[in-house]
């Protein structure tokens, strides 16, 4: 009698890792730290109070090796530890007053799309990768420039001129990246897998 042995493919990087909880709490604890990292690779530009960090490619990275549940607490941890006095936010700061804020908060809906996203293969290639990474964007971009536009008390279109056209270059870098990366972490998972 032969024993037919199914392997389920995991849903997401993270998945392909052992340890159950305890794997999980760390890499929702690992993603908050790394994002953390991430920000503090700032860049301030003297027209707008948004600096040009590496958060956004760390975020949307993270968040798709980790699907939606794992994202998501990731994002609230570092956002709520941020809130808490922690200062890795963007140029070692803390707190929820900053007109920036608000895309610390986007990277929770962003992690809660992208998850789901790469929960569903959009992070196996290139050509899938980019439309998810631009999905995210626009969902941090979606909290972000509102909360914006309210803190400075400035119109919807001055709050995309300080805090969505400036990016959009560097945004299509981390896109070009994150389409490169994932899909190349995935065959290293299919090939250990093969070999």
């Amino acid at each position: 009698m032969t024993t037919l042995s199914v392997t389920r493919s995991p849903r997401v990087l993270a998945d392909v890792l052992p340890g159950g909880l305890v794997r999980d709490a760390a890499l929702v604890g690992g993603s908050a730290l790394f994002v953390g990292l991430f920000a503090q690779i700032a860049i301030p530009l003297s027209f707008t109070p948004v600096p040009l960090t590496g958060q956004t490619f760390a975020v949307l990275l993270s968040v798709a090796a980790l699907g939606p549940a794992r994202g998501v607490l990731g994002m609230l941890v570092y956002a709520l530890v941020g809130m808490a006095g922690v200062p890795w936010f963007a140029q070692q700061t803390s707190g929820w007053s900053m007109p920036s804020f608000g895309f610390v908060l986007g990277f929770i809906l962003a992690a809660a799309v992208v998850g789901a996203l790469a929960k569903r293969g959009a992070d196996r290639t290139p050509l899938r990768a980019v439309p998810l990474m631009i999905a995210g964007n626009l969902a941090l971009y979606a909290i972000g420039v509102p909360w914006l536009m309210a803190s400075l008390d400035v119109s919807f279109a001055k709050a995309v001129d300080l805090g969505l056209t400036p990016f959009l270059i560097g945004d299509a870098i981390k896109i070009v990246l994150a389409a490169v990366l994932l899909p190349g972490a995935w065959a290293l998972v299919r090939r250990f897998d093969r070999g």
